[in-house]
């Protein structure tokens, strides 16, 4: 049984078919990179499945269970958190307090919570940075608060938008390290993710959508050498680069 499975999902806004009949699997420990252009209907999906959106056809499962029209903090406290693109940690509080937001989802004692959020604190490399506020971070920091935020609330299932986003080449290789020692600790990711030799290396499996539909599903050598990905994300100096060719 896979821990998240999605089929045939779709979603329509009027006459716009944002994602169209989507079939999504998540095995228990895989990083699953989710890729494609600006518009290609990878955020709408990431709602879907986080319960932010309810699909007009198809079915999601999590851990075995349909979670379809489950609010999503009901979703979050069975297992699945997600991160957001555009980062806002509360500017008035500490980081540690905003980390605590996350871990009152099975912490309601203030201490419990607090030794949670220091646990994640520490995990994602903020420890130095605890008593700073929201406010005082740099891009980076903030990132690495709603990671840690995110990891506070004991996720089975972590979704992630975009967290390399506007992150300098040394900070991205830094989220890269923090993101291995989240696998280590047992937590299961899907990512968003633009920056594809970040997305290439750190994946097990990748999904292609181009125009809400999944044209692609597969290992990254794979999905490099795949001539639909090709033509419709990756460019052909994108695959000269990787020394992958497209296949016919």
């Amino acid at each position: 049984m896979s821990l998240m499975e999605a089929k045939g999902v779709t979603r329509r806004f009027g006459g716009l078919t944002a994602v169209n009949a989507v079939d999504f699997r998540v095995e228990q420990g895989e990083i699953v990179g989710l890729i494609g252009p600006n518009g290609a209907g990878k955020t709408t999906f990431f709602n879907l499945i986080s319960g932010f959106l309810r699909p007009d056809e198809g079915e999601i499962r999590f851990d075995g269970q349909s979670i379809i029209g489950h609010k999503p903090s009901d979703i979050c406290k069975r297992g699945m958190t997600r991160t957001f693109q555009i980062v806002k940690p509360f500017p008035e509080m500490t980081v540690t307090d905003n980390v605590m937001v996350g871990a009152f989802n099975h912490h309601r004692d203030r201490a419990a919570a607090r030794a949670k959020a220091s646990e994640v604190i520490e995990l994602v490399g903020l420890g130095p940075q605890a008593a700073k506020l929201g406010r005082e971070l740099t891009v980076a920091g903030r990132k690495r608060v709603e990671l840690a935020k995110a990891l506070a609330t004991e996720p089975k299932l972590m979704l992630l938008d975009e967290v390399m986003a506007g992150l300098t080449p040394s900070e991205v290789a830094g989220m890269i390290e923090v993101l291995g020692r989240v696998r280590a600790a047992g937590v299961t990711m899907v990512i968003v993710e633009h920056v594809m030799q970040v997305i290439m290396n750190l994946s097990d499996r990748i999904y292609v959508l181009h125009h809400g539909e999944a044209i692609a599903e597969g290992a990254p050598d794979q999905i490099v050498s795949d001539a639909k990905v090709t033509k419709a994300y990756l460019g052909e100096s994108f695959v000269a680069e990787a020394g992958g060719g497209a296949a016919s």
